[in-house]
């Protein structure tokens, strides 16, 4: 029997046999550690909204999303979308937005098509074809892009002629100070929709084509045209309705006039340095992704495919590179998001991408230093996202097949 001055226990209620179960379960432990820990993230995300809000509202500085419907009243000197100094702050971030979307899937796309040349060049038996491939890729990736970006446009594009003594390139295509002046096409209103549907059905057409000649090719070994398949669903629907409705294709020729060019399609300086320093810094780091993902496959693979007597740029093309993809993927990814990150230094040579547009002349004019930061940290944090999410969407393709 208990001393009287201990206290009864036996009135306590007891925790159930399951609970002390589940508080000794480490996925459980786990999730509540999780749980707290996105809680603690909320709650001070709020304490930093909350005191942002305050301390501006202190110093009298407007706060909100309300300045994107005021009239922006500058204009812009390279547009793909319409615009005009009477349009809203909203607009004037679209074309900064649409701006930095082109430079960066150009720059992917000819950054991989250059840099998986010079990767492959690296490794090549021609002593001088490989020795040039191993200086550009020493030179470019170790002087910084933004010098890189300086010399394209100061050194090369800003010493070309003036209009008059512009460089004639044929076919009614001049380069001089001010540009690249090309033939300008003009279509009917909406033809052009019609050709981008046509091409969007071509490319589904493909995919699904790739997937059936793979399942033929598993299931009875017979290989398929793929390549002259896939050009021909792309180009012929097309080819055929531009025949169809009478061949609507005109072109608006650049022609001199006093001091430059009018008409037809100009390309701006800024926008030609931009895609040329990125393309050719980005290219330099994925020769060198692309000569380790080769060097990575099996000494063997090649051995087997000289035996069953493919020639080398075939025994490349179907057995090498395939096999490669796997290695060069995942740092490849890196360098198309480090590309759209750094077409961020288009302010040092004047192109109106996101960052000179918004976050410059729109964060100057109205002040609102945080929501117009958030606002592009957002954009970029979601190109950023996107990117990575097709880029391992494919990677995970690729594993499948190779599997």
């Amino acid at each position: 029997m208990l001393p009287k001055w201990l206290p009864d226990t036996s009135r306590l209620p007891t925790i159930p046999a399951r609970w002390m179960d589940l508080a000794y379960d480490p996925k459980v432990r786990a999730r509540v550690a999780q749980a707290l820990l996105l809680l603690a993230l909320v709650l001070l995300g709020y304490e930093i909204v909350s005191n942002t809000a305050a301390n501006l509202k202190k110093q009298n500085i407007a706060s909100g999303f309300g300045f994107l419907g005021r009239t922006a009243g500058f204009d812009i000197s390279q547009t793909l979308v319409a615009y005009s100094s009477k349009m809203t702050y909203a607009r004037a971030f679209l074309v900064g937005l649409t701006n930095t979307l082109i430079v960066a899937a150009l720059g992917i796309i000819a950054a991989t098509v250059l840099g998986f040349a010079i990767g492959i060049a690296r490794l090549s038996s021609n002593w001088l074809v490989a020795r040039l491939a191993l200086v550009y890729v020493e030179i470019v990736r170790n002087v910084p892009v933004l010098l890189q970006l300086l010399v394209w446009y100061v050194a090369v594009l800003r010493t070309l002629p003036m209009p008059q003594e512009s460089l004639a390139l044929g076919a009614a295509t001049y380069l001089d100070i001010r540009g690249l002046h090309l033939p300008g096409p003009m279509v009917p209103d909406g033809f052009e929709w019609a050709v981008l549907a046509l091409l969007a059905a071509g490319i589904a057409a493909v995919l699904w084509l790739r997937r059936w000649a793979a399942r033929l090719r598993l299931e009875t070994g017979e290989p398929f045209p793929v390549f002259w398949s896939s050009l021909a669903l792309i180009t012929l629907p097309p080819l055929a309705l531009f025949l169809a409705a009478g061949a609507p294709l005109s072109f608006d020729y650049p022609t001199l006039d006093r001091f430059n060019f009018k008409g037809g399609l100009t390309i701006e300086p800024e926008f030609m340095a931009l895609l040329l320093g990125l393309t050719t810094y980005t290219a330099a780091f994925i020769a060198e992704i692309v000569r380790s993902g080769i060097a990575g496959v099996p000494r063997g693979q090649r051995e087997a495919a000289a035996a069953l007597g493919l020639s080398r740029t075939q025994a490349l093309r179907l057995v090498i590179i395939p096999q490669a993809m796997r290695i060069i993927i995942p740092p490849l990814t890196n360098q198309y998001l480090n590309l759209t990150k750094n077409s961020s230094l288009a302010v040092a040579i004047g192109y109106p991408d996101l960052v000179s547009v918004f976050a410059g002349t729109v964060l100057n004019q109205t002040g609102q230093a945080v929501e117009v930061i958030l606002i592009t940290m957002a954009v970029y944090l979601a190109i950023s996202l996107a990117t990575a999410l097709a880029m391992n969407v494919f990677n995970a393709r690729m594993a499948i097949v190779e599997r």
